[in-house]
């Protein structure tokens, strides 16, 4: 992996949670709110500023652009919620380009499991009676806030144990 294990170390207790309440808050109402983007990149802001050389750290932010860029192109024709292409933008500063190879697969891993466990559970009545209020029951989308903040948060525990301390 390319992200390094102290970098990842660095990021891994402040993208837990917010990870975790992205995946929550989009079964809940179908949304990932803003607070939720603005947290991650706030992370990046500063801790990235700590966990990584600085060159590295201001090419995150140009990979926050290019996929902000493509989410709005894809949520505009629909393809895609903005939420979603806002917090995959808001990933993106995190993920190594030379990890892409590893990130893509996992992200479609997650998604299928995700998708899957989903449709399941919202058949399931006790699933229902736990959480009755929860949008994602009631909805044909799938709330893909439920794969994008764990794969993320795979990703960066991924790389605390097998990043090879090179770079970003």
């Amino acid at each position: 992996m390319m992200l390094s294990s102290t970098a990842a170390l660095w990021f891994l207790p402040f993208i837990a949670p917010i990870s975790l309440w992205v995946a929550w808050s989009d079964m809940k109402w179908m949304k990932i709110h803003n607070k939720a983007v603005l947290a991650l990149l706030g992370v990046y802001l500063v801790i990235g500023l700590v966990a990584l050389p600085v060159y590295l750290w201001a090419w995150g932010w140009a990979n926050f652009a290019a996929v902000l860029g493509v989410g709005f192109v894809l949520s505009s024709v629909g393809l895609l919620g903005a939420g979603d292409a806002k917090f995959a933008a808001a990933m993106a500063p995190f993920i190594a380009l030379g990890d892409l190879s590893l990130f893509l697969p996992l992200l479609g891993v997650v998604v299928i499991i995700s998708f899957a466990a989903h449709r399941v559970l919202r058949r399931t009545p006790l699933a229902r009676r736990i959480v009755p209020d929860w949008e994602s029951w009631h909805r044909r989308e799938f709330p893909l806030g439920l794969a994008l903040g764990p794969a993320l948060l795979f990703y960066i525990a991924l790389a605390t144990v097998l990043g090879n301390g090179a770079a970003i």
